[in-house]
């Protein structure tokens, strides 16, 4: 089975954090909470670990990963943007949103978009996530826990463990953290184009 961490979701206990970024970097596969429900997550550049998420999932080729940042620093070694596409983002970051932007060379092609040469990223508003990220000190590769058939993220830390088994190597219960996925948002051409309407609103994003 897989191990369990209950962590607290204002005060995020230190030596848990540590140890769940140390299964990280040993390849471990972890679900864990977000702002808009549970996520999965693993290093940035392990394949084994991104092939699982793809066998939960039941994803195809042309699904976007999303790389889950700390902050906005991050944005320009992964993915090209312009002066006014970064000022857009930076006023609704951290929050629900992903963003499906063009990928620089930084990002492992297997992880991009395989036609479009696209990366989503995002930052989330999660004291827990954000306090992995800043332990890891590099972004997550991430995916939204959404099983095969169902339309939203699993909710329940417990019915995860239950639903996966041994399919990952960690979970952690950070209470509920909601259950309605991101607002997603491709920049063509620099201009935003809502794919996903979810929890963040869409109307900035709308022309």
């Amino acid at each position: 089975m897989s191990q369990l961490f209950h962590i607290h979701p204002e005060n995020p206990q230190k030596r848990l954090i540590h140890q769940a970024c140390e299964i990280i970097r040993r390849g471990g596969l972890i679900v864990y909470p977000t702002d808009s429900g549970y996520a999965l997550g693993c290093h940035i550049g392990d394949k084994g670990a991104m092939d699982k998420i793809r066998r939960i999932r039941q994803l195809d080729d042309d699904h976007n990963f999303t790389l889950v940042c700390r902050d906005l620093s991050e944005l320009s070694l992964y993915s090209r943007v312009n002066n006014a596409v970064f000022r857009m983002i930076k006023a609704h970051t951290p929050g629900a949103y992903t963003f499906i932007l063009p990928a620089t060379k930084e990002v492992p092609r297997r992880l991009q978009h395989p036609k479009r040469k696209t990366i989503g990223l995002r930052v989330p508003d999660n004291t827990i996530a954000l306090a992995l990220l800043e332990e890891l000190n590099e972004p997550l590769m991430s995916s939204t826990m959404i099983l095969p058939d169902e339309d939203m993220p699993m909710t329940d830390a417990e019915d995860i463990i239950d639903a996966l088994g041994k399919q990952v190597d960690l979970v952690i219960d950070g209470g509920f953290c909601g259950a309605e996925p991101t607002t997603v948002v491709e920049f063509i051409d620099d201009m935003p184009e809502v794919i996903r309407v979810g929890l963040g609103y869409a109307s900035p994003f709308e022309g």
